[in-house]
């Protein structure tokens, strides 16, 4: 993409005072977004699409912004402009004017986050010749720009406050801190103190175009106190599909973890610790339980559960009635009692998952639409899996009419969370032996008394649904993300048509279908349990295997894989008298293979059609995975070898 001859000029002088004490050892452009400063995160969107210099304004903490731009890709681009005093937004955009009069200039506030699209912006604000260009929102308790039916700047109510005139009912709309001017709006202002909007009313009513643009429904993030800060690293967290972020540079002993968890560079959190919805801020040092806060070198802010909390999560927030039906058994509360219900999950159908907590009690309360077809599904099979001791969250109480559910909190913390934190090697596979125990009595056990369970029992995992599988990999992954064309695609479907009969074939017995460890959830004791088993259908078994021991999320090294492989089928010949080792180690070979064209397929579908990008970065891994697998069958399937090659 060509760039455009744009300057860029970042207000960094501020002092940050609604942020201490966390300023009092970080100015606020480099406060870290997950191990990112906030000026690298913005400077490298803006020189994607911007050719020209760089400003900044300097005055507290000048030598810290000084030293990161040093080593930055930046330096040789970027002129320093030193305030003592601090001139205001408009003194400082005065005391840069010679390296401003050159070209438009682009204003972003060093402390903003936003993901706007800065090349429309550039060719709306040229083509319309535009004085200035205010990138808004409309947000009521912030709107203070006074504006015409053209976006017309007018008048700003309480400049420099964002804070709006209530009794004042014109048009308003908020700044968001972004501006492109053009290098006339410069002799508009005065020299020494002085604030932008001065310029923007002035050029007004001189006839100058000075235009508020609308970008109502970009997410917008000004970073002016602990919470605000809180959702920036939070959204940046779930935008990563994550719920812990830890620096390679902390120090971690044997710790507890519960929540969203970020731990910045040179943290340190003691052996027996346990954090639960915390973010460490560089070079803290955390010992014991902490909870809801931001911890620091010196300090502690305590924050509420929903606000630790993205925004997405937050703002669907909501309370409810304990005296409902639903909640009454399990909540002892008074009749006017009510709870907050703070989103937690969301599951397919735009199912949501909600933590209600009251006193010392937590419960998760399930929400489904009417059309939702997998509630009665779900409710049935946590009865079965209960009454033969699977460990699936106790069902609590049901609302069967409004399609929702109250079930036992298991916490935060999944498989894949629990492993990024530092383990030794037994450890590890001491947590795998357990959740391969539960897949032993899922397959023996609870497939032995399936039919108690006829909305299981008639779930038949068959050759329809294999081939289903391989199609999905072929249109959603294939075709849609890498954009192959299939040389023979007869010869292909006649291969996966092959392996979708071999692996319809072999016994069946009760899988989960989706069994990798964002799908196992780590209790107290290290105790692992299952959740999201709605999917569960009547296929080989070998399918559950693959799906752990061969997942993308968490790569199990080679050796450990066997040694697994060979635990599992240990276990299954002690507790089942028709487990064949041959027959299971031939159905493994087969089912690796389908589950990892499904998981490139969701990998796909939910990247190209949900928008759920960050699901990409766990392509690499399948691929290879994959690789390895046909590799080993190459003479069986040489069109599919052929197509893995590709890859």
């Amino acid at each position: 993409m060509s760039k455009y001859p744009i300057t860029i000029f970042l207000p960094a002088a501020g002092l940050g005072e609604r942020l201490r004490p966390i300023t009092n050892h970080i100015p606020k452009p480099l406060l870290p977004i997950l191990g990112r400063p906030l000026i690298e995160i913005t400077l490298h969107k803006l020189t994607k699409v911007c050719s020209g210099k760089i400003g900044i304004n300097l005055h507290y903490k000048s030598e810290m912004i000084r030293e990161w731009i040093q080593k930055s890709p930046y330096a040789g681009q970027t002129v320093f402009f030193p305030e003592n005093p601090i001139l205001g937004t408009g003194g400082a955009l005065k005391n840069a004017e010679a390296f401003l009069l050159g070209s438009h200039f682009l204003v972003h506030n060093s402390d903003i986050l936003i993901d706007i699209d800065f090349k429309r912006l550039i060719n709306e604000h040229v083509a319309s010749r535009n004085m200035a260009t205010l990138v808004c929102h409309r947000i009521p308790e912030l709107s203070n720009v006074i504006i015409d039916q053209d976006n017309q700047v007018l008048d700003v109510e309480n400049p420099g406050e964002s804070r709006p005139n209530v009794s004042n009912s014109a048009r308003k709309i908020a700044y968001t801190g972004i501006a492109l001017y053009s290098p006339e709006i410069l002799k508009f202002l005065p020299s020494g103190v002085s604030h932008a909007t001065v310029a923007w009313v002035a050029a007004s009513k001189a006839g100058h175009k000075i235009r508020a643009k609308d970008f109502t429904g970009c997410r917008w993030n000004d970073i002016g106190t602990p919470i605000t800060y809180t959702r920036a690293v939070l959204d940046a967290l779930r935008h990563e599909g994550e719920t812990v972020s830890i620096s390679p540079s902390a120090h971690l002993g044997s710790i507890n973890i519960d929540g969203n968890i970020v731990v910045e560079s040179g943290s340190a959190v003691a052996d027996g610790s346990h954090i639960r919805n915390c973010i460490l801020m560089p070079n803290a040092s955390v010992t014991g339980f902490h909870e809801n806060k931001i911890l620091g070198p010196d300090y502690e802010i305590s924050l509420s559960e929903s606000d630790m909390q993205p925004s997405l999560h937050a703002t669907a927030k909501k309370q409810v009635s304990l005296k409902e039906p639903l909640f009454m058994k399990d909540f002892d509360s008074q009749s006017s009692c009510r709870a907050d219900a703070i989103l937690i999950g969301l599951g397919g159908s735009d199912r949501r998952y909600y933590r209600i907590r009251h006193n010392e009690k937590t419960a998760v309360l399930m929400e489904c639409t009417p059309e939702d077809p997998d509630y009665e599904r779900h409710i049935e099979y946590t009865c079965f899996f209960s009454s033969h001791t699977m460990p699936v969250p106790r069902l609590l109480a049901t609302d069967k009419k409004n399609k929702r559910a109250l079930f036992e909190d298991l916490g935060d913390t999944s498989l894949y969370a629990f492993l990024k934190l530092p383990h030794k090697n037994t450890s590890i596979e001491e947590i795998y032996h357990r959740v391969l125990d539960i897949l032993v009595k899922l397959h023996t056990s609870a497939t032995k008394h399936v039919h108690e369970c006829p909305l299981l029992a008639d779930r038949i995992f068959d050759y329809d649904y294999f081939r289903w599988e391989t199609t999905y990999f072929l249109e959603r992954f294939i075709k849609e993300i890498k954009h192959l064309a299939i040389d023979n695609i007869t010869h292909l479907e006649q291969e996966l048509h092959t392996l979708a009969e071999k692996a319809a074939a072999f016994p069946k017995g009760i899988i989960h279908r989706d069994f990798q460890c964002q799908n196992i959830m780590i209790t107290a004791n290290n105790i692992p349990r299952v959740i999201d088993f709605q999917g569960a259908r009547m296929a080989p078994p070998a399918y559950d295997v693959a799906s752990i021991l061969w997942d993308p999320y968490y790569h199990v090294e080679d050796s450990l894989r066997e040694r697994l492989v060979q635990y599992y089928c240990k276990r299954m010949t002690a507790q089942s008298d028709t487990f064949n080792e041959r027959i299971f180690q031939e159905s493994l070979s087969v089912c690796r293979l389908q589950r990892h064209m499904q998981a490139l397929g969701a990998y796909g579908f939910l990247s190209a059609v949900k928008g759920k990008e960050y699901f990409l970065k766990y392509v690499p891994e399948a691929v290879k995975l994959f690789k390895e697998d046909i590799s080993a069958v190459k003479n069986e399937y040489p069109g599919l070898h052929e197509l893995a090659n590709k890859l």
